[in-house]
């Protein structure tokens, strides 16, 4: 009797470490799917994302980021001198004119702040979006802002000064470096021009919309 009685616990015991084995397995192969799935999930959601930052061709307009320092975008303070891409983007003849003139400047005490110098034409977008917005239309917004292909700032061509002293200072010394303002409506807005120390500077344009560049 008690023999029987050990044989059938166990048979018991076997069928419950069965059991017990087989939801283990049931476990794990549930664990295994739930896994796959995620890799899955995370491939395809990789996959789906724009190159170069997260922003797509309708929102920067160039399929690349609209804000930034690779886009152009300046820290208050930024000098002729700094390293940022705004700055080492310009135009070579441009910097070297605008460095002089800064150098010359910051003898008589004037230092020289640049606001915004080369723009990718993805911020030029940003900007032409935000003056249509705060102007009110296209043709408000182009008093003040280009389009990107026509803009001095996307081609490296212009730098906007952030000080009054040196807006001022530059107006009046700049064509020595043939460093001139452009439009009235932008004091700020220096362009080079490269006959300006032997001829002068141009006349200049009540606001972009009259300078043929920008027709």
């Amino acid at each position: 009797m008690h023999s029987q009685r050990s044989a059938s616990a166990r048979r018991r015991r076997v069928r419950r470490a069965r059991r017990a084995f087989a939801a283990l397995v049931v476990a794990l192969a549930v664990v295994a799917a739930a896994m796959a799935g995620s890799l899955v999930m995370q491939s395809i959601s990789s996959s789906a994302q724009p190159v170069g930052g997260g922003h797509d061709a309708a929102s920067t307009g160039d399929g690349g980021d609209a804000t930034g320092e690779a886009a152009g975008d300046l820290p208050d303070g930024a000098t002729p001198f700094d390293e940022y891409p705004a700055i080492t983007r310009l135009d070579p003849a441009l910097l070297d004119a605008l460095r002089r003139a800064a150098t010359d400047a910051a003898a008589e005490g004037i230092e020289f702040r640049v606001n915004s110098g080369w723009r990718s034409p993805a911020h030029q977008n940003r900007l032409l979006d935000e003056a249509v917005a705060e102007y009110g239309s296209e043709t408000e917004a182009a008093r003040w802002v280009a389009p990107p292909e026509k803009s001095a700032h996307v081609s490296g061509d212009a730098v906007d000064l952030g000080d009054y002293d040196a807006v001022d200072w530059l107006a009046e010394r700049g064509e020595a470096y043939g460093l001139c303002q452009v439009y009235d409506n932008e004091a700020w807005h220096f362009e080079l021009f490269a006959d300006a120390p032997d001829v002068g500077c141009p006349g200049k344009y009540f606001d972009p919309t009259e300078d043929p560049r920008m027709q």
